[in-house]
């Protein structure tokens, strides 16, 4: 799990580079803000679980819906606080860096 999340943190940092070497400035913060609602999230959901196998009992399936949920709500969250608190957003940019990073685990799962 800890590859996938270091994984979506570069994958948004390279978005973001790319973005603001295309676009600009505020381009490159529009994908990385794009990236992280979608990294912080299942960062914090990696650690719920991972969190949840060291008891004694172990994960349980409630875990990981619980924790579903709030990674749900928390990537929700991340949006809607970006449009509201940056006004400077580069529409394409944001959802290019979310989708990117959405679907970035791709490339660990056809590595060898």
């Amino acid at each position: 799990m800890a590859r996938i999340v270091l994984l979506q943190i570069g994958v948004a940092l390279i978005v973001a580079m790319i973005a603001a070497g295309i676009a600009g400035q505020s381009a490159g913060i529009s994908a990385l803000l794009g990236g992280a609602a979608c990294a912080i999230p299942n960062a914090l959901f990696a650690l719920r679980l991972f969190a949840g196998t060291r008891k004694p009992e172990g994960a349980s399936p409630l875990t990981f819906f619980v924790g579903e949920f709030v990674k749900i709500a928390t990537t929700i969250a991340l949006l809607a606080a970006v449009v509201w608190l940056y006004r400077d957003v580069h529409w394409l940019a944001f959802l290019v860096g979310f989708i990117v990073v959405l679907k970035s685990y791709f490339i660990l799962l056809f590595r060898s």
